[in-house]
């Protein structure tokens, strides 16, 4: 993108280009499990083959990003459970040049993928949140490490600007300037990474409510649950107009099936016991990751995955970055700024909330929710049956965001394709 990318300050933003509407966004599912694979993985690893660790470990180091553009970075905590909430943030570029031209040509490189995985400081939650390629933002000045060449800062852009203006270190930038989230721990991956951690695990299960046919990924599903791996997998993930309304929202919802399918897996205690499985995936993440200094320790993983071990699934949610439209920017998105802020002071704080009912966005449906029955009206309660002041209340529901499309990985979803 060179030149082209540089732009000049707030209100004077290089136009918004529209040419890569049909690019690759399977990226953003990708993001929704890559921080807990890195972690799981190599810290399962570890207790199984430390030598092998220990390599794989030394080999991602040598290849690692500073974000701190110099600075101290903080020490990787000692091997234990991670103390505090930790926030990673996962990136997936459409660059790799091991991609081949069957995805497409490409120009430039383009953060195609962004989620930010946010651990709670007491380790009883995580919530992922997805930001879409094409939501328009500023983006703050930057430098590209490699050739010192400085970027100014821009008043409104597509988010997936922000890899070619300085590398991972701006998209995290970028990111902690829209959601006042710190983000210490980063990672990028490549394309290879979905199909072959889909082999490596022996294949996940995804839920159709009628068949899938899309002649551009291409994509041949029947209905009902279909367990996919390589290819296939990536059709699923890539599929925009086999989904929903054809939009790539729908798509997200279908990708959120596959992250909590995925996910589920990944911690059963057949995969995380299975010697073959466990070294496979490794290998994957060595090949086709690359992580920020900070991230890049066993020790550093090892910690992360215990902390992460001990979420119900129920309390792992995946959701996407509120968004609204603007007539200014036809085919992009804009920050939904109530919701937006409103799920981001709430992160920050480590508050708890819930997604609105029917959630799971345009392109799914939950069916893990059994149907109850209408609880009986209460029966007033006698003087004898008053708490005492000294008894404790129970704590209040989390509040709901209003705005939110997501699900729980201890969620069941079915995607629905298009016209149904």
């Amino acid at each position: 993108m060179g030149e082209q990318t540089e732009s000049a300050t707030d209100g004077n933003a290089a136009p918004i280009r529209h040419g890569r509407a049909r690019r690759l966004a399977w990226w953003k599912a990708l993001l929704k499990f890559l921080s807990i694979l890195t972690a799981v993985v190599l810290a399962s690893a570890t207790a199984v083959a430390g030598a092998t660790a220990w390599q794989l470990g030394a080999e991602l180091s040598a290849d690692a990003v500073d974000l701190s553009g110099g600075s101290d970075a903080p020490p990787p905590p000692a091997i234990g459970a991670y103390g505090g909430g930790f926030n990673i943030l996962v990136v997936g570029v459409d660059n790799s040049s091991d991609q081949g031209d069957q995805y497409g040509k490409r120009k430039g490189t383009l953060n195609d993928m962004n989620l930010v995985l946010h651990v709670s400081a007491d380790h009883s939650s995580a919530v992922a949140v997805s930001f879409p390629r094409d939501l328009v933002i500023p983006h703050p000045r930057c430098e590209d490490p490699e050739s010192g060449k400085s970027f100014s800062a821009m008043s409104a852009q597509p988010l997936n600007e922000a890899m070619g203006r300085g590398g991972l270190a701006c998209v995290a930038k970028t990111i902690e300037n829209l959601t006042g989230l710190e983000i210490p721990y980063a990672a990028t991956m490549n394309f290879n990474a979905v199909r072959q951690v889909t082999d490596a695990i022996g294949g996940v299960s995804v839920c159709l409510t009628a068949p899938l046919r899309d002649i551009y990924v291409p994509m041949d599903l029947p209905a009902g649950y279909s367990e996919i791996s390589g290819e296939e997998a990536l059709g699923f993930l890539r599929s925009r107009h086999g989904v929903g309304d054809g939009s790539d929202l729908s798509r997200i919802s279908s990708q959120q099936q596959y992250m909590s399918s995925l996910v589920r897996k990944l911690k059963s205690a057949e995969t995380l016991t299975n010697i073959s499985a466990i070294y496979g995936i490794a290998q994957v993440v060595k090949d086709n990751v690359q992580l920020s200094t900070t991230l890049a320790s066993i020790d550093t993983m090892v910690s992360m995955a215990q902390a992460f071990s001990k979420i119900d699934l129920g309390k792992v949610t995946f959701v996407q970055y509120p968004t609204g439209s603007d007539a200014r920017y036809p085919g992009k998105v804009v920050p939904q700024k109530g919701a937006s802020t409103e799920l981001f002071d709430k992160i920050i704080a480590d508050e708890p909330f819930a997604l609105p009912e029917n959630s799971t966005g345009r392109g799914s449906v939950d069916v893990s929710a059994e149907p109850t029955a209408t609880p009986a009206p209460e029966a007033t309660p006698t003087p004898a049956e008053t708490p005492s002041p000294t008894e404790t209340a129970a704590p209040p529901p989390p509040s709901v965001v209003d705005g939110l499309k997501g699900s729980t990985a201890a969620q069941e979803t079915c995607a629905v394709p298009f016209g149904q």
